[in-house]
């Protein structure tokens, strides 16, 4: 059926890779959630949800706590604080009561947003760059 060439070599991939977390719809968890891998919140949260990969809140999803994930996509209902390390998306028809923090946000139409948002860009190194975009200096 399967070649050897075909399979997966999964001594390279992190063990928390291809896992996803799912809080199906119909479950509370109260008190706070750690993560390595991908997160998927159908049902109700409450408490903090700290995850180093991306956290999907779809529109059955409520989290009344803190997030703070690598990318965020918000499809259900957050009261809390939200930080995102790279991309926070807020899709159509979500509901979301508290601040943001964020490299790049996306908002689609139809989104609520109640609170304030800061959008920063933190340089990943200690380069120099010139004006015609070369690296000076790298450390």
């Amino acid at each position: 059926m399967f070649s050897r060439n075909q399979k997966k070599d999964s001594s390279r991939m992190p063990l928390s890779a291809d896992k996803v977390s799912v809080i199906a719809a119909g479950m509370q968890i109260n008190g706070d959630i750690e993560s390595e891998g991908d997160m998927r919140i159908d049902g109700t949260v409450v408490g903090s949800v700290f995850c180093k990969s991306k956290v999907v809140i779809i529109s059955t999803g409520k989290v009344v706590g803190d997030i703070q994930a690598v990318n965020i996509d918000v499809h259900g209902t957050v009261k809390g604080n939200i930080t995102a390390g790279e991309l926070l998306s807020l899709k159509a028809n979500c509901v979301i009561d508290g601040d943001l923090a964020t490299e790049k946000l996306q908002i689609e139409p139809n989104a609520s947003f109640n609170g304030h948002c800061k959008m920063s860009f933190e340089q990943k190194s200690s380069s120099r760059v010139s004006h015609d975009g070369l690296v000076l200096e790298e450390h």
